[in-house]
């Protein structure tokens, strides 16, 4: 057997793919480096930039930054980044720029492989679209297709949904395709492992022949790559490391709270060290972001709280005391732990864990170029014992029990 073997030589191997596969490659994308600080410098719409404002964005994340304009201007992309670094805004913007709001017909449809993405997706595209009109339906399995129908027939600018349901509804003529002039495959990497391959194609076959296409997908297997070139035209790669934000020089640490009821009295032990610096404390609801407010208030703590149900103009202002300094603990949620960049929080307290490992890092994260030392705390409940073991496993890292000098680490 070993003889048989011995005659494939690797080398021999390896140098015959990368012929295959070298030249066509770099034939085929080509790759765009055009960066935009802000959002004012993209040349949108000023209702967009409306949108995307009063959303909670601040500052484009750096997929945003090289990602929305190369969209804005038709041509086919490919975006790389992991996902919570801000694909969807992107190709949201890309999207809502080119609409011609006067004619109510499907111009652009989006898939995604789970309903909730789907339904996250419609949520943010109205959110930035806000000031401009636009009207936009989730096409999802599960629901009424007679409702699906009637919405579809009144007309909208975008469908958003999963494979199945808008092929069902493309076949049935219920959503035309005449007018779609975008195409967006977003989580293409998840959308093929889940077998939606036969899908994409019987949808793609019945779209116009000059549909813009851009995919997203925090990783390019070979089966993405393929799609992409039987759908794309000369398409511009847009390719975000993972390493936009880091964990490195944050000492991270958890306290036994054992039972949730005993998280307040802990966060008030901790409250002196606290004020001594700027600190963040997450919570995973708005809900609780008013409890724990009144909470502290109520014990003559100083804090202030944002979250996405307070207009923009309250938040701007508490983000600007916050900055200032004039206010020193932030109570907050998920929602807008992506657009707080506070140079000077070295405090991070994670008061519930979050509910996705990757919210870990958009919490606690920093552009690492700053190179500023900082220390997270994880309140641990018997409950959270799993997720903090997932964290631990997703981001390689050790996260120990806190020490009593904590102040001495700040």
């Amino acid at each position: 057997m070993a003889a048989e073997g011995s005659q494939f030589d690797t080398r021999q191997y390896d140098s015959r793919m990368s012929e295959i596969l070298q030249p066509d490659q770099q034939e085929f994308f080509t790759s765009y480096d055009e960066v935009h600080e802000s959002f004012d410098a993209m040349g949108l719409q000023e209702n967009l930039l409306r949108g995307i404002y009063a959303y909670g964005f601040e500052k484009p994340s750096a997929i945003q930054q090289r990602g929305i304009v190369p969209f804005c201007k038709g041509l086919d992309v490919i975006q790389q980044a992991q996902s919570g670094t801000g694909k969807t805004a992107t190709f949201c913007s890309g999207i809502l720029q080119q609409l011609d709001y006067s004619l109510t017909q499907c111009q652009a449809l989006v898939l995604a492989p789970t309903r909730e993405l789907a339904q996250q997706i419609e949520k943010v595209m109205r959110a930035l679209g806000d000031y401009l009109g636009v009207k936009v339906h989730a096409c999802v399995g599960g629901t009424s297709v007679r409702e699906d129908q009637r919405i579809l027939s009144a007309g909208v600018h975008v469908v958003v949904g999963t494979p199945g349901r808008v092929f069902d509804m493309l076949r049935r003529q219920s959503l035309r395709a005449d007018y779609i002039k975008i195409f967006v495959l977003d989580e293409a990497d998840e959308m093929l492992s889940r077998g939606f391959k036969d899908q994409i194609y019987d949808i793609f076959q019945l779209l116009p022949s000059k549909v813009q296409v851009g995919v997203f997908s925090a990783t390019m297997p070979p089966e993405a790559l393929e799609i992409t070139r039987k759908f794309m035209n000369k398409p511009v790669r847009i390719l975000v490391k993972r390493d936009e934000l880091t964990l490195e020089g944050i000492k991270q640490f958890y306290v036994n709270v054992e039972k949730e009821d005993w998280k307040l009295e802990t966060l008030c032990d901790l409250y002196e060290t606290l004020a001594i610096t700027q600190s963040v404390i997450f919570v995973n609801t708005r809900r609780k972001v008013d409890w724990l407010t009144d909470k502290m208030r109520g014990r003559d703590h100083t804090v202030s709280a944002t979250h996405g149900d307070m207009d923009q103009n309250t938040r701007d202002i508490i983000m600007r005391e916050f900055r200032s300094g004039s206010s020193r603990v932030l109570i907050t949620t998920d929602l807008l732990a992506r657009g707080i960049d506070v140079q000077q929080v070295s405090l991070v307290i994670n008061y519930d864990l979050p509910t996705q490992p990757e919210n870990y890092l958009h919490r606690i994260g920093r552009s690492g170029r700053f190179g500023r030392k900082g220390v997270s705390i994880n309140f641990l409940t018997t409950e959270d014992e799993k997720m903090l073991g997932d964290i631990q496993k997703f981001y390689n890292v050790v996260i120990e029990e806190l020490p009593s000098n904590v102040a001495d680490l700040l």
